[in-house]
């Protein structure tokens, strides 16, 4: 079972000021700025740098990339500020090795099975659903899932009706939310997001 006090907590696709101050001052531990195209959660660099201008010190702020070049991953970062970079694509350990420069954390979200955090020199990974923001659970309930060794992240589907559970179940160092704390899609709702972190810690 997962100690509440030591659960690591992102909420991602936040895109105002509102909202980050929401995950902020419920104690998130990481806020998720999503960059990849395509998602009703995508904001441009500056706006972004907008809103990172407001993260503490203590909170990691997390680009969100997809399919894009290492060298579009580079200007997203530099243009915004983001102090993580998070890729959930078929990136390689080539990519992660070319992105580690700059003491940014590099975290790898996949749905494929791992065995540890780490193989593609990962500071965390992150065990998503295969259709990644729909807020679509997967069963991690399983007795077929094993959790990868080191510090992982599980999203998909998670909720504040679920997310406690979940810990429980699966051991996750940490959870990782976006849609599950949505009032409506890419529309975040600050009571959810306190509700969420509340649940998770018990």
């Amino acid at each position: 079972m997962t100690d509440v006090s030591d659960v690591f907590i992102k909420i991602c696709g936040l895109r105002t000021a509102r909202d980050v101050g929401a995950a902020v001052a419920a104690g998130a531990d990481a806020v998720g700025f999503v960059f990849a195209p395509g998602s009703p959660r995508t904001v441009d660099a500056v706006t972004a740098r907008e809103l990172v201008a407001g993260v503490p010190d203590g909170v990691l702020t997390v680009g969100v990339f997809r399919g894009q070049s290492v060298g579009e991953v580079r200007r997203f970062t530099e243009e915004s500020g983001v102090r993580g970079v998070q890729l959930h694509g078929e990136e390689g350990p080539e990519e992660f090795a070319a992105l580690c420069a700059g003491g940014r954390t590099l975290l790898r979200a996949t749905a494929e099975h791992v065995e540890r955090c780490g193989e593609y020199g990962e500071d965390l990974l992150l065990i998503d659903a295969p259709d990644p923001g729909s807020g679509k659970p997967w069963n991690w309930g399983s007795a077929l899932f094993t959790a990868p060794a080191g510090r992982w992240l599980l999203a998909g589907g998670l909720t504040p009706g679920n997310v406690r559970e979940a810990l429980d179940v699966t051991g996750a160092w940490g959870v990782d939310v976006s849609s599950g704390v949505e009032s409506e899609r890419g529309v975040k709702s600050p009571d959810l997001i306190r509700a969420f972190i509340a649940a998770a810690r018990g």
